[in-house]
């Protein structure tokens, strides 16, 4: 597999991401929009999750495709920037149809930023307005880092951020990933540079550095949070023609690429939750051979994506960590 032009979720095709955030908030908002509605499903593995709208998800459900997913910071609260979308989007026309009105349908899910040194005493919740922004910023192309849903985002020892990667795999399908990095776990080796999702990375994405030498396998880590405090959120698409079951399969896989990418993760202190997301634009071409490879190559999409985020953070007055720039570039 090698990375799409853009090495980012956008390689998929008709699939665009906006981003919004409040430097004062610490904080902030990404979104995921299709041309057309796409077929969406979840799964999540981390004990404290923080959802909107993920029930309809379910193979089993009515509505078999949504109009956006959305990542967010502000904990709870973050959670009503699914209505800024929803009401960008009735704004826009789009939406499921019953009768003569369409209803948006806008998964979402939210991590911990609460506590990173914002100001979150508001009168009013923002979050609707940083969503509808999200938006209304949606392009193909888009920054890494300190954006978005990662705007405010910390990892066990470093600052998290909003990281993407893409794969085209040789028959012809794109997979890319998205991902809000706010984990209680570490993305680097030790107290070195060196990312975990090293192995899976395509040139040098996020510095080429490799694995060390060695390292020690006995670790045993701590908790560098408090419980609810942390949570890694994440979009696998494909422009393959999937199934509402298929997607969810999918996204399990994709799992792993989170497990390679942060030591540990899947605690009962994350969130941690995976979308996926399919387009339909490319029929499979083995119905057994495909999905297999898709789970695979969405797993190294978002292990890479998640070592992106990390890496492309930047450094702002008043950070509680350092980004991995400022401690090793």
């Amino acid at each position: 597999m090698q990375p799409g032009p853009r090495n980012l979720i956008t390689d998929v095709s008709g699939i665009y991401v906006g981003n919004s955030a409040c430097p004062q908030l610490r904080s902030g908002v990404s979104v995921l929009l299709g041309d057309a509605p796409f077929t969406a499903a979840v799964h999540v593995m981390g004990g404290a999750p923080g959802t909107r709208e993920t029930d309809l998800l379910a193979p089993d459900k009515l509505v078999q495709q949504v109009d956006a997913l959305v990542l967010a910071g502000g904990s709870a609260f973050g959670l009503d920037a699914c209505s800024g979308v929803v009401d960008g989007l009735a704004a826009m026309g789009r939406g499921f149809a019953v009768g003569d009105v369409r209803v948006p349908i806008v998964p979402g899910a939210i991590l911990f930023d609460l506590l990173n040194g914002g100001d979150k005493a508001w009168d009013r919740n923002p979050y609707s307005d940083l969503g509808r922004a999200a938006l209304g910023a949606r392009s193909p192309d888009f920054d890494l880092g300190t954006v978005g849903a990662g705007f405010g985002a910390a990892t066990g020892r470093l600052k998290g951020g909003l990281g993407s990667a893409s794969a085209v795999l040789g028959n012809g399908i794109t997979v890319g990933a998205l991902v809000a990095v706010n984990a209680i776990g570490s993305v680097t080796v030790g107290d070195g540079p060196h990312f975990w999702a090293a192995p899976w990375e395509l040139g040098t994405e996020f510095g080429g550095l490799g694995l060390p030498i060695a390292f020690d396998g006995s670790m045993e880590p701590s908790p560098q949070k408090q419980l609810g405090e942390a949570t890694t959120i994440a979009i696998i698409a494909t422009d393959a023609a999937l199934t509402q079951a298929q997607a969810q399969r999918m996204a399990v896989a994709a799992h792993d690429g989170m497990a390679r990418a942060i030591v540990p993760s899947h605690t009962p202190m994350d969130g941690d939750l995976v979308f996926a997301v399919s387009t339909g634009a490319v029929p499979l071409g083995d119905p057994v051979a495909d999905p297999f490879l898709l789970g695979h190559a969405g797993a190294c999409v978002l292990a890479r994506a998640i070592a992106r985020g990390v890496y492309n953070a930047q450094h702002m007055t008043g950070d509680f960590q350092p980004s991995w720039r400022a401690r090793f570039g």
